[in-house]
């Protein structure tokens, strides 16, 4: 394919133009040269693409070199991908840079005291809250302990009775 001398001045106008409006200190207008950029990356890698053909599938009575290279078209997809991402991340960028100007003198430190002293109670609170857990849950394993200790004496003097009442002699030891 020769490339359509319509789309390599495009192409050339959007580079140009994009690294001309990138050069500017607004992000807004770096986020559009970056457009531009991108759109003209895509006219790139579609000129470079080669001759266009038949569907990139090979089937029977196709001769391999009829067919299209299904490369670029990934390319070219994974660019816009990408361009569209970046984009995302710039608005995001320059939405914050817009709040942090509104904010004017006092920047990026906003009033957090009210929240610090709330998350500070709820902390205290958790910790009171487990040490009271804690108290109850050991008194419930010392309560515990105490019964088993006693079911523990009776089991033992149990076995001892039954082994003396089976020894010879009545449960005497000699």
């Amino acid at each position: 394919m020769t490339a359509s001398l319509t789309l390599v001045l495009l192409m050339a106008v959007l580079f140009g133009s994009g690294v001309a409006v990138m050069l500017e200190r607004s992000l807004t207008r770096v986020l559009i040269g970056f457009l531009l950029v991108g759109n003209g990356v895509n006219l790139l890698i579609y000129l470079m693409s080669g001759m266009p053909g038949l569907a990139p599938i090979l089937g029977e009575g196709v001769d391999g070199s009829e067919i299209s290279d299904p490369l670029p078209q990934a390319f070219i997809l994974t660019a816009i991908v990408i361009n569209l991402g970046i984009t995302a991340f710039m608005l995001a960028l320059i939405y914050r840079s817009w709040w942090l100007a509104q904010l004017g003198a006092k920047g990026d430190l906003v009033d957090d005291e009210a929240e610090l002293a709330e998350d500070a109670e709820e902390t205290a609170d958790l910790f009171r809250r487990s040490a009271a857990d804690d108290k109850a849950l050991q008194e419930i394993i010392d309560a515990s302990d105490e019964g088993f200790e006693d079911e523990l004496e009776a089991e033992a003097e149990a076995r001892e009775a039954a082994a003396s009442a089976d020894r010879p002699g009545g449960g005497s030891t000699p």
